[in-house]
């Protein structure tokens, strides 16, 4: 039976092509006035829309990264675990790192409340 679309993969699917669009006011508008979100490039985390806009720009200003849902899995009510293919290439265009993680999130009332990088179960990568 196909997957149905639920509300939070779809909020989940703009978030992430609003980030590979660089649109960050329209990423902004998906998340909660008080979201935390991995410094995952620099380590730490950023609450908030305008720390998350400076981290982003900072990023952005330093290394190219493109991020593409792969596959959702509903953990539980409020919890989403997204694999995701990642490529990250300098700014003249080299492969930095190419590879697949996980990507936590925390939703509550229709918002992105928490963003965090995770290990993939072995078992999803068909090993």
């Amino acid at each position: 039976m196909p997957n149905q679309p639920v509300p939070e993969i779809d909020l989940l699917r703009a978030a992430y092509a609003a980030f590979n669009a660089r649109d960050i006011d329209k990423a902004l508008t998906l998340m909660s006035p008080d979201v935390t979100w991995p410094r995952a490039f620099k380590g730490g985390f950023v609450r908030g829309p305008e720390e998350i806009r400076a981290y982003w720009t900072e990023q952005w200003s330093e290394i190219d990264g493109h991020v593409e849902p792969i596959a959702f899995y509903s953990e539980n009510a409020k919890q989403v675990l997204v694999e995701v293919h990642q490529v990250v290439r300098d700014l003249v265009g080299a492969v930095l790192a190419d590879e697949h993680v996980g990507h936590r999130f925390t939703i509550e009332d229709g918002l992105i409340q928490a963003m965090e990088v995770c290990s993939l179960p072995s078992s999803d990568l068909g090993a």
